[in-house]
């Protein structure tokens, strides 16, 4: 003979499921979460290329062509900043100090090769997800 489901068993049985999917949310959010901090690890070790030279005047030559005077040279999350991009995003003089990781080489990078040829370099948060500064974009730009 067969016995009713009592109000318990079905309690029980909901709260399995919950707790089935709330173990599956969090596996996942671990997963996003050590994917995002291998993208960071990979953004701070990552190095200038050797030819970058050759990729600079390729960009610079086929923006020009293009009849534009700057190109967007970088894109990264706000969060790799030491800041969360809050420096960029006022606009603050001292921005450059907020770069980590390769942000901060390629600045490095164009104080010391780009800026004494007379090319200058801005930042810019791109998107706000969230009300918050999400991407940041570094732009080289020359004069006519």
């Amino acid at each position: 003979m067969t016995d009713l489901l009592k109000p318990d068993d079905l309690r029980k049985i909901a709260d399995d499921l919950d707790m089935a999917k709330a173990k599956k949310m969090l596996e996942h959010m671990k997963a996003e979460e050590a994917e995002r901090d291998k993208l960071r690890e990979a953004f701070n070790s990552r190095e200038i290329h050797p030819q970058v030279k050759e990729r600079v005047n390729t960009a610079i030559r086929r923006a020009a062509e293009q009849g534009n005077r700057q190109l967007l040279a970088l894109t990264f999350p706000a969060s790799y900043c030491n800041d969360q991009g809050r420096r960029i995003n006022n606009m603050e003089p001292d921005w450059p100090q907020s770069l980590e990781g390769f942000a901060k080489k390629a600045y490095d990078y164009f104080k010391a090769e780009l800026q004494p040829l007379g090319y200058k370099l801005t930042a810019q948060v791109l998107d706000y997800p969230g009300g918050m500064p999400g991407n940041v974009g570094l732009y080289l730009s020359w004069d006519r």
